[in-house]
């Protein structure tokens, strides 16, 4: 009795501490924000011949010159592009839960970083490009909602697995934070695997402080299994990548290895099939969190410190 007392209260805690981390400060949630949500989507949807000029007018940037109108008339009548409208229609009826997630995201980069303006949003439909799910500008944003219908909708038949999976709305915020932390680090320009994996930890750990709402698997685009395995098997990563001399290698295969979106990870073992892929960017997280943890650096100066300072400073020691 007394160890399932002591299981029931340990479960308790859990609870707690897991509350604790999504509460938001209201030095944060009360910051004066607004931005406007412009359906384009829903309105090339119910497009006519007659008023198609008139929307080309409103939103030139959406209607490129490479395109003559037939090319839009055929688009109108098009069964794959009715087809998505309606899909995209169905799923996203509203875009009220997407929306206030996107506001709160935005809150904390106003805190981090008070010279940011939210943009406004734009929703489109892209043929399911899954590359370009969101593109932002200082004060605009394109989402594409046909990237986000769940990983398990048919219209991502053929995209691999690894792909599709985060195919889903829970990756929206995810995704629109790392648009702009991306833009904020600028390009990773480091050959040596150790700063590869230090830019990666910059980015995830900063995407975990600007929403800190979503779940940790979502930011880093894991299933939950897959960031159980990645936790569960951290010290043995670590000591695979120091025993074979990788952090300070410039072997470019090194990126689709362990950095790049993957099935999964390439250590050349039994147990590659069981990894998930990017556990140079977990790593690269967790050694970044090392830093933060042990350093009074602010996110604003995180973001110039080289990644072999960072490094030597971090004092990492990988969970057993």
């Amino acid at each position: 009795m007394k160890k399932l007392l002591l299981v029931f209260l340990l479960q308790i805690a859990f609870v707690a501490c897991e509350k604790d981390k999504k509460e938001i400060s209201p030095e944060i949630t009360t910051i004066p924000m607004s931005f406007d949500v412009d359906r384009f989507d829903l309105k090339f949807a119910e497009a006519t011949p007659e008023n198609l000029p008139s929307l080309k007018q409103q939103y030139p940037y959406l209607f490129p010159a490479r395109y003559d109108d037939q090319f839009w008339l055929d688009k109108l009548n098009d069964t794959v592009q009715n087809e998505i409208n309606a899909e995209v229609t169905k799923a996203f009826p509203d875009f009220k839960a997407e929306g206030e997630n996107l506001l709160l995201l935005f809150k904390h980069f106003k805190y981090y970083f008070p010279q940011f303006k939210s943009p406004d949003i734009i929703t489109v439909t892209s043929q399911v490009d899954y590359r370009n799910k969101v593109i932002a500008s200082d004060s605009l944003m394109l989402i594409a909602l046909d990237t986000y219908l769940g990983d398990e909708h048919y219209f991502y038949e053929g995209i691999s697995q690894y792909i599709a999976k985060n195919l889903r709305r829970e990756q929206m915020v995810t995704d629109v934070a790392t648009e702009y932390v991306t833009q904020l680090l600028g390009g990773n320009s480091d050959r040596e695997f150790m700063g590869q994996m230090v830019y990666y930890g910059k980015l995830l750990y900063m995407i975990e402080q600007l929403a800190p709402f979503i779940e940790e698997e979502e930011m880093i685009g894991y299933t939950k299994e897959e960031l159980e395995w990645a936790m569960a098997n951290e010290s043995e990563i670590w000591r695979y990548f120091v025993d074979s001399k990788l952090l300070y290698s410039t072997n470019p295969k090194l990126a689709g290895r362990f950095l790049n979106p993957a099935p999964f990870s390439k250590f050349y073992l039994e147990l590659d099939n069981e990894s998930p892929g990017m556990l140079g960017r977990y790593l690269g997280w967790q050694i970044v969190r090392s830093y933060m943890r042990n350093n009074d650096v602010s996110l604003r100066d995180l973001i110039g410190i080289d990644a072999k300072t960072l490094f030597q400073n971090a004092k990492f020691k990988p969970k057993k």
